[in-house]
């Protein structure tokens, strides 16, 4: 039977994640989350860092937001030695809950908690990988895993139905919605000349902004398709992607192939996006898969008409009409239509991008959501297992 004990100290947490180069949402959350940590909670952030990745940045990118951090680094995926640091760091830290992020650090939370007693929490923040041996070894095994976990963080209720799907208990399954920090996020239109100015953009070009990772399942394929027909009509109109990824050749080729020449760039990753929102006339997720998009959240903040695909999370945030337009995926001719949409009705536009923003404001507040991860915590942190 489980230990009680009564936690006076704060509660300990290690955030756990494995990734390589810069990311994405996810970091966002967990680098926030640990800045912003309550009085009753002490964070520690530590990464699995591949010796033989070239663009690791979350070093950088912890120091600037001043959290505790710490690097295991590995010589490989599969490398054993990565086993003692973590075990010696639970121990010296005097971790209660390890807070896991995607498969690996997901098996490595359950043998850690076995072999020191802290109790493991993940988040299924989805999965959207696309490599064959991810989808058919990978994640089913991740699903099968998590089944064994107290508690997991789903961040959308799509999620939740696929893990209770593979064997997860409900009530240990809790949908926490990604939120936002609307003070940070905030649109000052003083900015807009600055911004359009330093993407070399000029009045009169109405120009459409995408985030993302450069990989399929952000489909930005189908969203160049939809800029070619579009330009057809709207000759001045510019697409700009921020973000890096294993398809950035072949999406360059396409837009190439096309001829869109300096109608449609790709941007690589970017540090600032808000800078990118007050640039930009209307943002896009044209992605066939997501968990919560922090992407969308960030356009519905900074004032940014907003366009999105109906998948994973998104319909949780953003109801069609409401606080911007909803498209099926992998659809050309809905992203088409509603971005012509946009395009024809500022009026309409400002008037979602007003609805968006009371909604981040309240529902999907970022301290709303830390305040409710924190309670998981203290929750998980009273009931201590011997190890």
């Amino acid at each position: 039977m489980p230990e009680t004990t009564t936690v006076a100290r704060p509660v300990r947490v290690l955030e756990l994640r494995s990734v390589h180069g810069t990311g994405g949402g996810p970091e966002k959350t967990i680098l926030r989350g640990a800045a912003d940590a309550g009085p009753g909670v002490a964070v520690t952030v530590c990464y699995l860092r591949d010796a033989r990745d070239p663009v690791f940045g979350i070093d950088r990118r912890a120091s600037d937001a001043g959290v505790d951090y710490v690097e295991v680094r590995e010589r490989h995926s599969f490398d054993p030695s990565i086993w003692g640091p973590l075990k010696a760091l639970v121990r010296s830290r005097a971790i209660d809950v390890v807070h896991a992020h995607e498969y690996k650090t997901d098996l490595l939370a359950l043998l850690l908690s076995r072999s020191t007693g802290a109790t493991p929490l993940a988040t299924a923040h989805g999965w959207t990988g696309h490599s064959r041996r991810e989808r058919l070894v990978y994640y089913p095994a991740d699903k099968r895993v998590l089944g064994r976990f107290p508690a997991v963080v789903a961040v959308s209720s799509e999620v939740k139905a696929e893990l209770i799907s593979h064997g997860c208990r409900p009530e240990r399954v809790r949908v926490l919605l990604n939120g936002i920090d609307h003070r940070a996020f905030r649109r000052d239109p003083g900015r807009v000349p600055e911004a359009r100015a330093r993407f070399g953009l000029v009045d009169g070009q109405f120009t459409i902004g995408a985030v993302g990772r450069l990989e399929p399942q952000k489909r930005f394929d189908l969203l160049i398709a939809a800029f070619d027909r579009l330009r057809k009509t709207r000759p001045l109109l510019q697409l700009l992607i921020a973000g890096d990824g294993s398809l950035r050749h072949a999406l360059q080729a396409d837009i190439d192939a096309r001829r869109l020449g300096s109608a449609c760039r790709l941007l690589g990753h970017l540090d600032d996006v808000p800078m990118f929102h007050h640039a930009i006339d209307l943002f896009v997720q044209s992605s066939s898969y997501e968990g919560t998009p922090n992407a969308v959240l960030e356009a519905m903040a900074l004032g940014t008409p907003l366009v999105a695909t109906a998948v994973g999370g998104t319909t949780e945030l953003v109801t069609d009409g409401r606080e911007g337009l909803v498209v099926p995926p992998e659809d050309v001719d809905a992203l088409v239509a509603a971005i012509e949409r946009v395009c024809s009705d500022a009026a309409a536009a400002g008037v979602r991008v007003a609805a968006a923003r009371r909604r981040v404001e309240t529902d999907l507040s970022f301290e709303s959501r830390l305040r409710a991860l924190e309670g998981i915590y203290r929750e998980l942190a009273a009931v201590r297992r011997p190890s």
